[in-house]
């Protein structure tokens, strides 16, 4: 007998909303999504990562040029979640300001920040939810980091890692087929996949998009990675900022 309850009925609908009423979130709703990012499983109990709410018109319409997809000046709020070990350098210089605080430009807090970036917002986006609003969680703030950093003036050893637009769904998309457990979940070692069950999973994802309301097309599951991975690497600029930031410099 399956499992069920109210979260699991919540994650199991989960579609991404990029449709939204005009209608802009309460004071009070945005405080209890940050509320709930705030509970999430963090590194240490360090909480490496910073929220900024955006509410500026023309930042929204700045982002929503970068991200191409103007779900940001669309949205009922849009969340900027920062990778941020800079709190951590001031925490600890204002107790010991002579310390050496080399680790904090390495890889091991780098990965620690966008984990605790990526858990916090996972949790807000099922929060939004549970609340009967919906969203979409955007790595296209990748598309030019650079000018991100420039307009919210983010200091050394912060990075923008994800955007969140959050608002009211004006329509609800089909609930979109996900790959067999199978070629995700493995027994005490990792397993090469089952070709056949891609082949099975393509056919399913094709009929899915055909008929999908709204905006349908002819593609599947090796179409959607081909088209992401034959545009090479097109943020090849990622890196060098990511340095610049004062990261993996160690």
């Amino acid at each position: 007998m399956a499992i069920e309850n109210e979260v699991l009925k919540t994650i199991k609908n989960h579609r991404s909303i990029r449709d939204f009423t005009d209608k802009k979130l309460t004071e009070e709703e945005v405080n209890t999504l940050v509320n709930a990012a705030q509970r999430t499983s963090n590194s240490m109990s360090e909480q490496q990562y910073s929220i900024i709410s955006v509410t500026d018109p023309k930042q929204l319409a700045r982002l929503g040029e970068i991200t191409l997809h103007h779900l940001p000046d669309k949205a009922g709020h849009f969340f900027l979640f920062i990778a941020d070990q800079h709190r951590n350098a001031k925490i600890i210089q204002n107790h010991k300001p002579d310390a050496n605080l080399e680790a904090l430009h390495s890889a091991d807090k780098f990965l620690a920040s966008i984990h605790d970036v990526d858990l916090a917002v996972q949790s807000t986006l099922l929060a939004a939810e549970s609340m009967g609003l919906g969203g979409t969680i955007m790595g296209s703030i990748y598309n030019n980091p650079k000018e991100i950093i420039k307009i919210f003036n983010l200091p050394e050893l912060t990075f923008p890692v994800l955007g969140l637009a959050i608002g009211h769904p004006a329509s609800m998309p089909d609930l979109k087929p996900r790959i067999n457990n199978e070629l995700i979940h493995f027994e005490n070692a990792y397993q090469e996949p089952n070709m056949q069950v891609v082949e099975n999973f393509d056919k399913t994802l094709n009929e899915y998009y055909k008929n999908r309301k709204g905006s349908n097309r002819d593609t599947n599951f090796f179409k959607n990675i081909w088209a992401d991975i034959s545009k090479g690497n097109y943020r090849k600029d990622l890196l060098p900022i990511i340095k610049a930031q004062g990261f993996l410099n160690n």
